[in-house]
């Protein structure tokens, strides 16, 4: 049997996350997600190499939007194949890709009228990749599943999705490939979540493939324990509000905000922290926030005994759900100290611009990074110390104080994908990885290698893999 799998996204780089696995005469797609390193951002425009239409299945990890956020794209030009994913990861995919589409249209609509107020002419007239409608056709498509389930996706292919404690409704998926009395199983990480982690079930154990793609974000990192990240928060807040400056909290609208959430709240039951104003101004992290209530079955036991005390962190004292655009601006009138978390998470678009203009130049306010920020983005930049940074297209001299805390990612490190990975009974033919930059990439890909002796590679983007 020869079955195929092509690399089409997050290889040797961080987003994009995509692969076509040819098996058995059918094409199917893991993950279809947004590109957001801004030099490859050109890649979310490239038709796919088989034709959408041409494709039968994508089965989708989790709702983030390096893993979904093409899956519109993919609808706009001719995909009517079903999408499989878990309840959770389909209503969070369409809260993630709508708002996509929204900030798509606003950011053309915004970039149409500054080049017209400069005078400037673009190559290429600014438009969005794709529409609310397209989002709406895309939804129509989804069909959702448990985990443990096997679904089977056509004849000889199956598939079970297993719990991956990434974000709510995350998901490893196994794919069995029958053929002429053969069996080949291929395991998918998606993202792979940490132990002892709020709110979330730890990832759970997969036990069998033939072949492993796993992602590398922290793959050569080892990250902090989690009472560091709730102490490293409470002294950065603090020493924030002595200066009596403002802390802007870019952040992912899924999981990160509800764990910053989490222990804000902790920390003031605990009297760690002032009682301050909190401000989530995020429209797509308060629905996200929303929908987590709806699963109360997918939380780890903590979080379950919150809920049944009647103290969930998402009612949070002082906290303030942002709806609309102007009680966002509203936020800049507010004088003291202010906890102001919002999206997006690598500081690409969404209201977190507005609030960087207005506070990244004011030496008394902090910018604090909880996630990861990919090469090229405006986090990154931020992150790595340059004196100013465009914005809108004007640059903004960088005098807040810039701190991360690493610790709340809710990607696996280094130890914690080597103990995932280490649940297989058989090492597996060849483990692909993935979804990290090369250099890191590479490094757990020899780490693996040293520690487990599995064969590994790094591979190209575009490259195909004959997995047989």
């Amino acid at each position: 049997m020869e079955i195929t799998l092509q690399f089409l996204g997050a290889a040797q780089n961080v987003t994009g996350s995509c692969y076509l696995l040819n098996a058995n005469g059918k094409n199917i797609i893991i993950d279809c997600g947004l590109y957001q390193e801004h030099q490859l951002k050109s890649r979310n425009w490239e038709p796919l190499p088989v034709a959408a239409d041409k494709i039968d299945a994508v089965l989708l990890t989790h709702a983030h939007l390096d893993h979904c956020g093409r899956l519109p794209r993919l609808y706009k030009t001719g995909f009517r194949g079903t999408v499989y994913s878990t309840e959770a990861t389909a209503d969070m995919a369409r809260i993630v890709m709508a708002d996509s589409a929204r900030i798509q249209t606003e950011d053309a609509e915004y970039k149409k009228k500054r080049h017209a107020r400069q005078n400037r002419r673009s190559r290429y007239e600014p438009q969005a990749l794709y529409s609310i409608e397209d989002v709406q056709g895309c939804m129509s498509l989804f069909q959702t599943t448990d985990y443990h389930r096997t679904i089977k996706i056509s004849k000889g292919i199956e598939a079970v999705f297993y719990n991956g404690g990434h974000i709510l409704g995350a998901a490893a998926i196994q794919i069995r490939i029958s053929q002429s009395g053969q069996t080949r199983t291929i395991l998918f990480s998606g993202d792979v979540g940490r132990w002892d982690m709020p709110i979330l079930h730890d990832p759970e154990a997969v036990d069998q493939a033939d072949f492993v793609i796993c992602e590398s974000t922290y793959g050569d990192k080892v990250h902090k324990t989690s009472p560091d990240i709730k102490q490293s928060l409470c002294d950065t807040i603090n020493l924030a509000c002595k200066k009596g400056g403002n802390v802007i909290i870019p952040s992912f609208a899924i999981e990160r905000s509800q764990d910053l959430l989490y222990y804000l709240n902790e920390l003031m039951k605990e009297k760690c922290l002032p009682q301050l104003l909190v401000f989530l101004d995020s429209p797509m992290a308060v629905k996200i926030t929303e929908i987590f209530e709806k699963y109360p079955d997918l939380f780890d036991k903590d979080m379950t005994r919150h809920i049944q005390d009647g103290t969930s962190p998402f009612d949070l004292p002082g906290l303030s759900l942002i709806h609309s655009a102007w009680q966002s601006k509203a936020i800049n009138h507010i004088r003291g100290t202010a906890i102001i978390i919002s999206g997006s998470g690598m500081c690409t678009g969404g209201r977190i611009k507005h609030h960087l203009a207005n506070n990244i130049s004011r030496p008394e306010n902090t910018i604090l990074f909880v996630g990861y920020q990919a090469q090229g983005t405006l986090g990154r930049q931020i992150l790595e110390g340059q004196s100013e940074v465009r914005i809108f297209g004007e640059m903004f001299p960088v005098k807040a104080d810039i701190t991360k805390i690493n610790g709340f990612s809710a990607h696996a490190d280094r130890n914690e994908l080597t103990r995932w990975l280490g649940n297989l009974k058989q090492p597996p033919r060849h483990l692909f990885v993935t979804h990290g930059e090369a250099q890191v990439a590479g490094d757990f890909a020899s780490h693996i290698n040293a520690t487990l002796g599995w064969q590994t590679s790094v591979p190209q983007y575009g490259e195909i893999a004959i997995l047989s």
